[in-house]
Protein backbone atom coordinates (compact mmCIF):
# COMPACT_ATOMS: atom_id res chain seq x y z
CA UNK A 1 0.00 0.00 0.00
CA UNK A 2 1.57 3.16 -1.09
CA UNK A 3 1.65 6.47 1.67
CA UNK A 4 1.55 10.14 -0.29
CA UNK A 5 2.61 12.83 2.34
CA UNK A 6 -0.14 15.72 2.95
CA UNK A 7 1.00 17.74 0.08
CA UNK A 8 0.94 21.42 1.29
CA UNK A 9 1.13 20.25 5.30
CA UNK A 10 4.57 18.37 4.58
CA UNK A 11 6.47 18.96 1.37
CA UNK A 12 5.75 23.36 0.25
CA UNK A 13 6.91 24.15 3.96
CA UNK A 14 10.54 22.20 3.65
CA UNK A 15 12.73 21.79 0.88
CA UNK A 16 13.93 18.45 2.00
CA UNK A 17 10.10 17.18 1.58
CA UNK A 18 9.41 15.30 -1.36
CA UNK A 19 6.24 13.08 -2.97
CA UNK A 20 8.38 10.15 -2.52
CA UNK A 21 9.10 10.42 1.19
CA UNK A 22 6.69 8.63 4.08
CA UNK A 23 6.79 10.88 6.63
CA UNK A 24 4.62 9.73 9.71
CA UNK A 25 1.50 11.60 9.03
CA UNK A 26 0.24 10.03 5.42
CA UNK A 27 -2.70 9.31 3.67
CA UNK A 28 -3.41 5.98 2.18
CA UNK A 29 -3.78 5.33 -1.49
CA UNK A 30 -6.53 2.52 -2.90
CA UNK A 31 -8.02 2.66 0.58
CA UNK A 32 -10.35 0.01 0.51
CA UNK A 33 -13.74 0.16 2.35
CA UNK A 34 -16.27 -2.65 2.73
CA UNK A 35 -19.78 -0.89 3.34
CA UNK A 36 -21.44 2.18 2.74
CA UNK A 37 -21.04 2.96 6.52
CA UNK A 38 -16.81 2.65 6.56
CA UNK A 39 -17.20 4.62 3.52
CA UNK A 40 -18.80 7.44 5.62
CA UNK A 41 -16.50 7.24 8.88
CA UNK A 42 -13.31 7.34 6.68
CA UNK A 43 -14.24 9.85 4.22
CA UNK A 44 -16.45 12.18 6.35
CA UNK A 45 -16.47 12.03 9.52
CA UNK A 46 -13.09 11.47 10.08
CA UNK A 47 -12.31 15.13 9.47
CA UNK A 48 -14.04 16.39 11.81
CA UNK A 49 -11.14 14.94 13.90
CA UNK A 50 -9.29 18.29 12.92
CA UNK A 51 -11.94 21.09 13.76
CA UNK A 52 -10.36 20.71 17.68
CA UNK A 53 -7.13 19.98 18.78
CA UNK A 54 -5.33 18.75 21.90
CA UNK A 55 -1.77 20.04 20.47
CA UNK A 56 -0.31 23.30 20.02
CA UNK A 57 -1.07 24.56 16.41
CA UNK A 58 -4.14 22.48 15.64
CA UNK A 59 -7.87 23.20 15.58
CA UNK A 60 -10.05 26.33 15.00
CA UNK A 61 -10.20 27.31 18.65
CA UNK A 62 -9.29 25.56 21.71
CA UNK A 63 -5.95 24.81 21.24
CA UNK A 64 -2.60 27.10 21.66
CA UNK A 65 -0.18 28.73 19.45
CA UNK A 66 -2.36 28.61 16.59
CA UNK A 67 -5.00 30.53 14.31
CA UNK A 68 -6.72 31.90 17.71
CA UNK A 69 -4.21 33.02 19.01
CA UNK A 70 -3.23 35.09 15.37
CA UNK A 71 -6.92 36.49 15.65
CA UNK A 72 -7.02 37.52 19.68
CA UNK A 73 -3.41 38.35 20.78
CA UNK A 74 -2.78 40.24 17.38
CA UNK A 75 -5.84 42.56 18.00
CA UNK A 76 -6.16 44.98 21.00
CA UNK A 77 -8.54 42.85 22.62
CA UNK A 78 -6.18 40.76 24.61
CA UNK A 79 -2.52 39.93 25.32
CA UNK A 80 0.03 37.63 27.12
CA UNK A 81 2.00 40.30 28.78
CA UNK A 82 5.68 39.17 30.16
CA UNK A 83 4.92 38.34 34.02
CA UNK A 84 8.54 39.01 35.41
CA UNK A 85 10.60 35.86 33.76
CA UNK A 86 7.23 34.24 32.33
CA UNK A 87 5.52 34.28 29.15
CA UNK A 88 8.32 35.44 27.47
CA UNK A 89 8.86 32.54 25.37
CA UNK A 90 11.00 34.36 22.41
CA UNK A 91 9.64 37.43 22.42
CA UNK A 92 6.60 35.82 20.37
CA UNK A 93 3.46 37.03 22.23
CA UNK A 94 4.94 40.31 22.25
CA UNK A 95 5.73 39.89 18.41
CA UNK A 96 1.82 40.00 18.29
CA UNK A 97 1.08 42.97 20.79
CA UNK A 98 3.36 44.72 18.39
CA UNK A 99 2.62 43.70 15.36
CA UNK A 100 6.52 43.08 14.45
CA UNK A 101 6.06 39.60 13.46
CA UNK A 102 8.13 38.18 10.25
CA UNK A 103 7.66 35.22 8.03
CA UNK A 104 9.45 32.65 10.82
CA UNK A 105 6.94 33.47 13.52
CA UNK A 106 5.68 29.85 14.83
CA UNK A 107 1.98 30.89 15.08
CA UNK A 108 2.03 31.90 11.80
CA UNK A 109 3.91 28.92 9.99
CA UNK A 110 1.56 26.50 12.46
CA UNK A 111 -1.54 28.34 11.29
CA UNK A 112 -0.45 27.78 7.61
CA UNK A 113 0.19 23.95 8.03
CA UNK A 114 -2.91 22.95 9.87
CA UNK A 115 -5.07 24.42 7.47
CA UNK A 116 -3.65 23.06 4.51
CA UNK A 117 -3.03 19.83 6.08
CA UNK A 118 -7.32 19.49 6.26
CA UNK A 119 -7.53 21.03 2.76
CA UNK A 120 -5.41 17.94 1.62
CA UNK A 121 -7.34 15.77 3.73
CA UNK A 122 -10.31 17.07 2.54
CA UNK A 123 -9.35 16.16 -1.32
CA UNK A 124 -8.30 12.86 -0.52
CA UNK A 125 -11.57 12.09 0.81
CA UNK A 126 -13.31 13.87 -2.02
CA UNK A 127 -11.27 11.21 -4.25
CA UNK A 128 -12.16 8.38 -2.28
CA UNK A 129 -15.75 8.84 -2.30
CA UNK A 130 -15.65 9.47 -6.01
CA UNK A 131 -13.40 6.12 -6.27
CA UNK A 132 -16.31 4.25 -3.96
CA UNK A 133 -19.55 5.63 -5.48
CA UNK A 134 -20.76 2.94 -6.06
CA UNK A 135 -21.37 1.87 -1.93
CA UNK A 136 -23.53 5.16 -1.98
CA UNK A 137 -26.71 6.38 -3.55
CA UNK A 138 -26.35 9.11 -5.84
CA UNK A 139 -28.49 11.47 -3.17
CA UNK A 140 -26.44 10.40 -0.44
CA UNK A 141 -22.57 11.26 -2.66
CA UNK A 142 -23.70 14.61 -3.49
CA UNK A 143 -24.06 15.37 0.36
CA UNK A 144 -20.89 13.62 1.25
CA UNK A 145 -18.86 15.68 -1.71
CA UNK A 146 -20.84 18.42 -0.67
CA UNK A 147 -20.19 18.84 2.99
CA UNK A 148 -16.87 18.05 1.84
CA UNK A 149 -16.29 21.26 -0.65
CA UNK A 150 -18.13 23.39 2.32
CA UNK A 151 -15.88 22.06 4.83
CA UNK A 152 -12.39 22.78 2.16
CA UNK A 153 -14.42 26.31 1.35
CA UNK A 154 -14.59 27.21 5.38
CA UNK A 155 -10.32 26.31 5.47
CA UNK A 156 -9.95 28.46 2.80
CA UNK A 157 -11.70 31.35 4.03
CA UNK A 158 -9.31 31.00 7.09
CA UNK A 159 -6.41 31.40 4.80
CA UNK A 160 -7.95 33.83 2.51
CA UNK A 161 -8.32 35.71 6.49
CA UNK A 162 -4.50 35.72 7.54
CA UNK A 163 -3.15 35.36 4.70
CA UNK A 164 -4.91 36.31 1.42
CA UNK A 165 -2.53 35.41 -1.40
CA UNK A 166 -2.65 31.31 -0.94
CA UNK A 167 -2.54 28.60 -3.61
CA UNK A 168 -5.90 26.94 -4.01
CA UNK A 169 -5.03 23.15 -4.17
CA UNK A 170 -7.63 20.75 -5.39
CA UNK A 171 -6.03 17.39 -5.64
CA UNK A 172 -4.01 15.58 -3.01
CA UNK A 173 -1.44 14.58 -5.66
CA UNK A 174 0.41 17.41 -7.26
CA UNK A 175 3.87 18.42 -7.82
CA UNK A 176 5.49 20.57 -6.18
CA UNK A 177 5.93 22.48 -9.13
CA UNK A 178 2.46 22.58 -10.46
CA UNK A 179 1.16 24.36 -7.11
CA UNK A 180 0.80 28.41 -7.93
CA UNK A 181 -0.67 31.31 -5.62
CA UNK A 182 -3.55 32.79 -6.63
CA UNK A 183 -4.75 36.46 -5.63
CA UNK A 184 -6.65 37.19 -2.84
CA UNK A 185 -9.96 37.84 -4.99
CA UNK A 186 -9.24 34.47 -6.62
CA UNK A 187 -9.59 32.97 -3.22
CA UNK A 188 -12.48 34.46 -2.32
CA UNK A 189 -14.26 33.73 -5.24
CA UNK A 190 -13.15 30.18 -4.62
CA UNK A 191 -14.91 30.11 -1.50
CA UNK A 192 -17.82 31.51 -2.29
CA UNK A 193 -18.42 29.60 -5.52
CA UNK A 194 -17.53 26.48 -3.43
CA UNK A 195 -20.08 26.97 -0.64
CA UNK A 196 -23.31 28.13 -3.36
CA UNK A 197 -22.37 25.25 -5.19
CA UNK A 198 -22.39 23.17 -1.76
CA UNK A 199 -25.48 24.27 -0.34
CA UNK A 200 -28.47 22.53 -2.21
CA UNK A 201 -27.08 19.46 -0.95
CA UNK A 202 -26.07 20.00 2.70
CA UNK A 203 -28.83 19.55 5.41
CA UNK A 204 -31.20 21.67 7.15
CA UNK A 205 -30.29 20.81 10.70
CA UNK A 206 -28.60 22.61 13.81
CA UNK A 207 -25.29 21.32 13.82
CA UNK A 208 -24.74 22.61 17.40
CA UNK A 209 -27.33 20.01 18.30
CA UNK A 210 -26.43 16.43 19.35
CA UNK A 211 -27.95 13.75 16.78
CA UNK A 212 -26.66 12.69 13.54
CA UNK A 213 -25.34 16.40 12.46
CA UNK A 214 -23.78 17.01 15.36
CA UNK A 215 -20.36 19.40 14.48
CA UNK A 216 -20.86 18.73 11.02
CA UNK A 217 -21.12 21.45 8.15
CA UNK A 218 -24.81 21.92 7.52
CA UNK A 219 -26.85 24.45 5.88
CA UNK A 220 -26.90 27.05 8.48
CA UNK A 221 -22.89 26.71 9.01
CA UNK A 222 -22.49 27.64 4.87
CA UNK A 223 -25.24 30.66 5.10
CA UNK A 224 -23.04 32.03 7.81
CA UNK A 225 -19.48 31.88 6.28
CA UNK A 226 -20.92 33.31 3.09
CA UNK A 227 -22.72 36.47 5.33
CA UNK A 228 -18.50 36.45 6.43
CA UNK A 229 -17.80 36.56 2.97
CA UNK A 230 -19.32 39.09 1.92
CA UNK A 231 -19.66 41.37 4.86
CA UNK A 232 -15.72 41.50 4.61
CA UNK A 233 -15.78 41.52 0.68
CA UNK A 234 -14.32 44.68 0.37
CA UNK A 235 -11.09 43.90 2.27
CA UNK A 236 -11.18 39.78 0.61
CA UNK A 237 -11.42 41.70 -3.11
CA UNK A 238 -8.63 44.22 -2.54
CA UNK A 239 -5.53 42.72 -4.30
CA UNK A 240 -3.71 45.38 -3.08
CA UNK A 241 -4.11 46.24 0.44
CA UNK A 242 -1.32 48.59 1.02
CA UNK A 243 -2.58 51.05 -1.72
CA UNK A 244 -4.92 52.75 0.51
CA UNK A 245 -7.66 52.17 -1.70
CA UNK A 246 -10.52 49.32 -1.04
CA UNK A 247 -13.27 48.49 -3.44
CA UNK A 248 -16.68 49.60 -2.60
CA UNK A 249 -18.84 46.71 -1.31
CA UNK A 250 -22.19 49.34 -2.79
CA UNK A 251 -20.58 49.11 -6.14
CA UNK A 252 -19.64 45.08 -6.29
CA UNK A 253 -22.25 42.56 -7.47
CA UNK A 254 -22.73 38.81 -6.65
CA UNK A 255 -25.16 36.04 -7.82
CA UNK A 256 -26.94 34.70 -5.77
CA UNK A 257 -29.82 32.64 -6.34
CA UNK A 258 -29.63 34.17 -10.29
CA UNK A 259 -30.11 37.47 -8.55
CA UNK A 260 -27.45 40.37 -8.66
CA UNK A 261 -26.87 41.93 -5.15
CA UNK A 262 -24.21 43.88 -4.00
CA UNK A 263 -22.12 43.18 -0.64
CA UNK A 264 -24.56 44.64 1.69
CA UNK A 265 -27.19 42.90 -0.04
CA UNK A 266 -25.88 39.49 0.03
CA UNK A 267 -24.96 39.95 3.82
CA UNK A 268 -28.51 40.38 4.65
CA UNK A 269 -29.54 37.38 2.66
CA UNK A 270 -27.34 35.04 4.13
CA UNK A 271 -28.15 36.36 7.46
CA UNK A 272 -31.52 36.51 6.85
CA UNK A 273 -32.09 32.83 5.79
CA UNK A 274 -30.64 31.79 9.26
CA UNK A 275 -33.45 33.86 10.63
CA UNK A 276 -35.35 31.65 8.82
CA UNK A 277 -34.08 28.17 10.25
CA UNK A 278 -35.32 29.04 13.91
CA UNK A 279 -32.59 30.28 15.78
CA UNK A 280 -33.09 33.22 18.32
CA UNK A 281 -31.08 34.87 20.98
CA UNK A 282 -31.04 32.59 24.38
CA UNK A 283 -32.73 34.71 26.81
CA UNK A 284 -29.72 34.60 28.56
CA UNK A 285 -26.55 35.29 27.62
CA UNK A 286 -24.66 32.49 29.59
CA UNK A 287 -26.99 29.84 28.17
CA UNK A 288 -24.18 29.96 24.99
CA UNK A 289 -21.38 28.91 27.18
CA UNK A 290 -22.84 26.66 30.28
CA UNK A 291 -21.97 22.71 30.42
CA UNK A 292 -24.15 20.83 28.06
CA UNK A 293 -24.48 23.45 25.65
CA UNK A 294 -25.58 21.31 22.70
CA UNK A 295 -29.64 22.99 23.74
CA UNK A 296 -28.15 26.58 22.89
CA UNK A 297 -30.62 27.84 20.25
CA UNK A 298 -28.40 30.68 18.99
CA UNK A 299 -25.03 28.59 18.62
CA UNK A 300 -24.32 27.81 15.32
CA UNK A 301 -21.14 25.88 14.49
CA UNK A 302 -19.55 24.19 17.99
CA UNK A 303 -16.50 21.83 18.43
CA UNK A 304 -18.31 19.18 20.18
CA UNK A 305 -16.61 18.67 23.97
CA UNK A 306 -17.27 15.33 25.84
CA UNK A 307 -14.62 14.37 28.52
CA UNK A 308 -15.55 10.79 27.71
CA UNK A 309 -15.78 10.63 23.78
CA UNK A 310 -13.27 12.92 22.40
CA UNK A 311 -9.88 14.11 23.40
CA UNK A 312 -10.30 17.80 21.56
CA UNK A 313 -8.98 19.94 24.56
CA UNK A 314 -10.35 23.57 25.49
CA UNK A 315 -6.91 24.96 26.64
CA UNK A 316 -8.25 28.86 26.76
CA UNK A 317 -9.48 29.10 29.79
CA UNK A 318 -6.93 27.78 31.70
CA UNK A 319 -4.59 29.64 30.49
CA UNK A 320 -5.70 32.39 31.75
CA UNK A 321 -6.50 31.73 35.21
CA UNK A 322 -3.83 32.27 37.69
CA UNK A 323 -2.12 29.06 39.19
CA UNK A 324 -4.19 28.73 42.57
CA UNK A 325 -7.27 29.79 40.94
CA UNK A 326 -7.24 27.23 38.79
CA UNK A 327 -6.02 24.75 41.76
CA UNK A 328 -9.35 25.38 43.52
CA UNK A 329 -11.45 23.82 40.84
CA UNK A 330 -8.87 20.92 40.93
CA UNK A 331 -7.31 22.18 37.35
CA UNK A 332 -4.34 23.45 36.40
CA UNK A 333 -3.72 27.39 35.34
CA UNK A 334 -0.99 29.08 33.37
CA UNK A 335 -1.44 32.56 35.01
CA UNK A 336 -1.00 34.66 30.71
CA UNK A 337 -3.79 35.71 28.99
CA UNK A 338 -6.03 38.98 29.92
CA UNK A 339 -7.48 41.65 28.74
CA UNK A 340 -6.47 44.74 27.25
CA UNK A 341 -6.72 48.17 28.40
CA UNK A 342 -8.64 49.55 25.31
CA UNK A 343 -11.30 46.47 26.11
CA UNK A 344 -11.57 47.57 29.67
CA UNK A 345 -12.58 50.80 28.15
CA UNK A 346 -14.88 49.79 26.04
CA UNK A 347 -16.36 48.08 28.45
CA UNK A 348 -16.82 51.21 30.58
CA UNK A 349 -14.99 49.17 33.23
CA UNK A 350 -15.38 50.63 36.74
CA UNK A 351 -17.54 52.83 36.12
CA UNK A 352 -21.36 53.21 36.92
CA UNK A 353 -22.24 51.97 33.10
CA UNK A 354 -20.28 49.33 32.88
CA UNK A 355 -21.25 46.65 30.28
CA UNK A 356 -22.88 43.74 32.22
CA UNK A 357 -21.44 41.14 29.77
CA UNK A 358 -17.90 42.36 31.68
CA UNK A 359 -19.01 40.22 34.44
CA UNK A 360 -19.93 36.98 32.56
CA UNK A 361 -16.60 36.88 30.45
CA UNK A 362 -13.58 38.14 32.80
CA UNK A 363 -12.59 37.59 36.36
CA UNK A 364 -11.50 40.70 38.03
CA UNK A 365 -10.67 42.02 41.68
CA UNK A 366 -11.16 39.27 44.54
CA UNK A 367 -10.91 36.13 43.15
CA UNK A 368 -13.88 33.11 44.56
CA UNK A 369 -14.05 29.27 44.24
CA UNK A 370 -16.93 26.64 43.83
CA UNK A 371 -18.27 27.76 46.73
CA UNK A 372 -17.36 31.36 47.03
CA UNK A 373 -14.66 31.56 49.02
CA UNK A 374 -12.05 33.70 48.66
CA UNK A 375 -9.17 31.69 47.33
CA UNK A 376 -5.63 32.63 48.62
CA UNK A 377 -2.41 33.74 46.80
CA UNK A 378 0.99 32.43 47.09
CA UNK A 379 0.60 34.22 50.35
CA UNK A 380 -2.20 33.36 52.06
CA UNK A 381 -3.97 36.60 51.48
CA UNK A 382 -6.89 36.17 49.43
CA UNK A 383 -6.26 36.46 45.30
CA UNK A 384 -7.25 39.49 43.59
CA UNK A 385 -6.86 40.38 39.72
CA UNK A 386 -5.88 44.25 39.05
CA UNK A 387 -7.46 44.68 35.35
CA UNK A 388 -5.96 48.43 34.86
CA UNK A 389 -2.56 47.24 36.09
CA UNK A 390 -1.86 45.07 32.90
CA UNK A 391 1.00 46.56 30.42
CA UNK A 392 3.28 44.86 27.97
CA UNK A 393 6.00 43.65 30.68
CA UNK A 394 5.17 43.55 33.90
CA UNK A 395 7.91 44.09 36.73
CA UNK A 396 6.49 45.55 39.59
CA UNK A 397 5.61 42.24 41.80
CA UNK A 398 3.01 43.75 43.52
CA UNK A 399 1.29 42.62 39.63
CA UNK A 400 3.76 40.36 38.37
CA UNK A 401 1.30 37.79 38.87
CA UNK A 402 -2.01 39.42 38.84
CA UNK A 403 -2.33 42.61 36.82
CA UNK A 404 -5.07 42.27 34.52
CA UNK A 405 -8.49 40.83 33.78
CA UNK A 406 -9.17 36.83 33.50
CA UNK A 407 -11.21 34.75 30.96
CA UNK A 408 -14.70 33.70 32.10
CA UNK A 409 -17.27 33.44 29.28
CA UNK A 410 -17.63 29.56 29.94
CA UNK A 411 -19.17 28.04 32.80
CA UNK A 412 -16.80 25.78 34.80
CA UNK A 413 -17.28 22.17 34.29
CA UNK A 414 -16.94 20.69 37.89
CA UNK A 415 -15.89 16.83 36.52
CA UNK A 416 -13.64 18.33 34.16
CA UNK A 417 -10.53 16.19 33.65
CA UNK A 418 -6.88 15.69 32.41
CA UNK A 419 -5.78 19.08 34.36
CA UNK A 420 -9.63 20.63 33.49
CA UNK A 421 -8.53 20.59 29.63
CA UNK A 422 -11.08 18.26 29.44
CA UNK A 423 -14.34 19.78 29.74
CA UNK A 424 -18.13 19.45 28.30
CA UNK A 425 -18.67 22.66 27.50
CA UNK A 426 -18.99 23.01 23.51
CA UNK A 427 -16.86 25.46 22.50
CA UNK A 428 -18.46 27.99 20.06
CA UNK A 429 -17.59 29.26 16.95
CA UNK A 430 -20.70 31.39 15.38
CA UNK A 431 -23.74 32.11 17.46
CA UNK A 432 -26.66 34.15 16.10
CA UNK A 433 -25.79 37.31 18.06
CA UNK A 434 -22.97 37.52 15.18
CA UNK A 435 -25.64 37.11 12.85
CA UNK A 436 -27.60 39.99 14.06
CA UNK A 437 -24.92 42.21 14.12
CA UNK A 438 -23.93 41.39 10.65
CA UNK A 439 -27.49 42.28 9.66
CA UNK A 440 -27.01 45.59 11.25
CA UNK A 441 -23.83 46.62 9.83
CA UNK A 442 -24.83 45.61 6.06
CA UNK A 443 -27.76 47.58 6.48
CA UNK A 444 -26.31 50.76 7.69
CA UNK A 445 -22.87 50.06 5.07
CA UNK A 446 -25.78 50.36 2.13
CA UNK A 447 -27.29 53.31 3.52
CA UNK A 448 -30.54 52.15 5.79
CA UNK A 449 -29.60 53.04 9.33
CA UNK A 450 -33.13 52.56 10.74
CA UNK A 451 -33.67 49.15 9.60
CA UNK A 452 -30.26 48.05 10.77
CA UNK A 453 -30.85 49.89 14.48
CA UNK A 454 -33.80 46.50 14.92
CA UNK A 455 -31.20 44.27 14.80
CA UNK A 456 -28.42 46.24 17.03
CA UNK A 457 -31.55 46.81 19.72
CA UNK A 458 -32.40 42.88 20.00
CA UNK A 459 -28.39 42.23 21.23
CA UNK A 460 -28.50 45.48 23.27
CA UNK A 461 -31.58 44.37 24.82
CA UNK A 462 -30.49 40.95 25.55
CA UNK A 463 -27.67 41.97 27.39
CA UNK A 464 -30.02 44.38 29.68
CA UNK A 465 -27.75 47.70 27.98
CA UNK A 466 -29.41 50.66 27.59
CA UNK A 467 -30.24 51.12 23.79
CA UNK A 468 -27.64 52.72 21.79
CA UNK A 469 -27.46 54.54 18.35
CA UNK A 470 -26.28 52.35 15.72
CA UNK A 471 -23.08 54.30 14.33
CA UNK A 472 -19.91 52.27 12.99
CA UNK A 473 -18.01 52.99 16.29
CA UNK A 474 -20.73 51.74 18.38
CA UNK A 475 -21.16 48.82 16.26
CA UNK A 476 -17.38 47.82 16.32
CA UNK A 477 -17.50 48.26 20.30
CA UNK A 478 -20.93 46.67 20.17
CA UNK A 479 -19.25 43.84 18.46
CA UNK A 480 -16.48 43.09 21.16
CA UNK A 481 -18.70 43.62 23.96
CA UNK A 482 -20.82 40.81 22.95
CA UNK A 483 -18.22 38.47 21.03
CA UNK A 484 -14.75 39.17 23.36
CA UNK A 485 -12.86 35.95 23.26
CA UNK A 486 -14.52 34.38 20.07
CA UNK A 487 -11.83 35.05 17.78
CA UNK A 488 -13.48 37.93 15.63
CA UNK A 489 -11.79 41.02 17.16
CA UNK A 490 -8.82 41.30 14.32
CA UNK A 491 -11.15 40.56 11.38
CA UNK A 492 -13.76 43.30 12.58
CA UNK A 493 -10.88 45.72 13.26
CA UNK A 494 -9.61 45.54 9.66
CA UNK A 495 -12.86 45.63 7.83
CA UNK A 496 -13.62 48.78 10.22
CA UNK A 497 -9.90 50.47 8.80
CA UNK A 498 -8.88 50.67 12.77
CA UNK A 499 -6.27 47.90 12.48
CA UNK A 500 -3.17 49.19 14.64
CA UNK A 501 -1.17 47.88 17.19
CA UNK A 502 -1.38 49.21 20.67
CA UNK A 503 2.03 49.49 21.14
CA UNK A 504 3.75 53.18 21.16
CA UNK A 505 7.31 52.36 21.29
CA UNK A 506 9.51 52.70 24.10
CA UNK A 507 13.75 53.04 24.75
CA UNK A 508 14.26 49.53 23.20
CA UNK A 509 12.01 48.90 20.19
CA UNK A 510 10.33 51.37 17.88
CA UNK A 511 6.89 51.06 17.08
CA UNK A 512 6.28 49.58 13.79
CA UNK A 513 5.08 51.91 10.70
CA UNK A 514 2.06 50.17 9.43
CA UNK A 515 0.07 52.86 7.93
CA UNK A 516 0.26 51.63 4.86
CA UNK A 517 -1.76 48.36 5.96
CA UNK A 518 0.83 45.82 5.40
CA UNK A 519 0.09 44.23 8.82
CA UNK A 520 -3.56 43.56 7.91
CA UNK A 521 -2.36 40.73 6.06
CA UNK A 522 0.03 37.66 7.79
CA UNK A 523 3.32 36.82 5.57
CA UNK A 524 3.81 33.63 4.03
CA UNK A 525 5.53 31.65 5.85
CA UNK A 526 9.02 31.69 5.17
CA UNK A 527 9.34 27.55 5.30
CA UNK A 528 6.50 27.80 2.41
CA UNK A 529 8.61 29.69 0.40
CA UNK A 530 11.44 28.16 0.54
CA UNK A 531 9.52 24.82 -0.75
CA UNK A 532 8.10 26.63 -4.01
CA UNK A 533 10.08 29.48 -5.78
CA UNK A 534 7.23 30.42 -7.86
CA UNK A 535 5.56 31.90 -4.38
CA UNK A 536 5.70 35.57 -3.67
CA UNK A 537 5.73 36.99 -0.28
CA UNK A 538 2.93 39.39 0.74
CA UNK A 539 3.74 43.33 0.31
CA UNK A 540 5.52 44.77 3.31
CA UNK A 541 7.63 41.82 4.28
Amino acid sequence: MKIYPLLIALSLTAVSCSLDENPKDGILEDETYPNAKELYMNTVATLYNYIGGHEDGQGLQGTCRGIYDLQTFASDEAMIPTRGGDWFDGGIWQDLYTHDWDAGHEMINNSWLYLYKVITLCNYSMEQLSLHANLISQARYNEYISEIRALRAIYYWYLLDLFANVPIIVIHDISMNDVLQSKRKEVFDFCVNELQAALPDLSYKHSNEAGDYYGRVTKPVAYFVLAKLMLNAEVYCDNDWTDGVRPNGSDMEFKVNDKTMNAWEATIYYCGMLSFMHYRLEDEYTNNFVVRNERSQENIWTIPMDKDLYSTQHQTILRSYHYRHAAAYGFTGKNGTCATLRTLEIFDYGKPEQDKRFAYCYWANDVVDLDNKPIPDRTGKPLRYYPEEVKMEIIDPRFIETAGARMKKYEIDKNATKEGRLMDNDIVLFRYADVLLMKAEAYLRNGDQATGQNFFDNVRARAEMPLRELTFENLLDERLLELCWEGWRRQDLIRFGQYESLFDGDDSQEKVDEKDGHTTVFPIPSDALKGNLNFKQNPGY
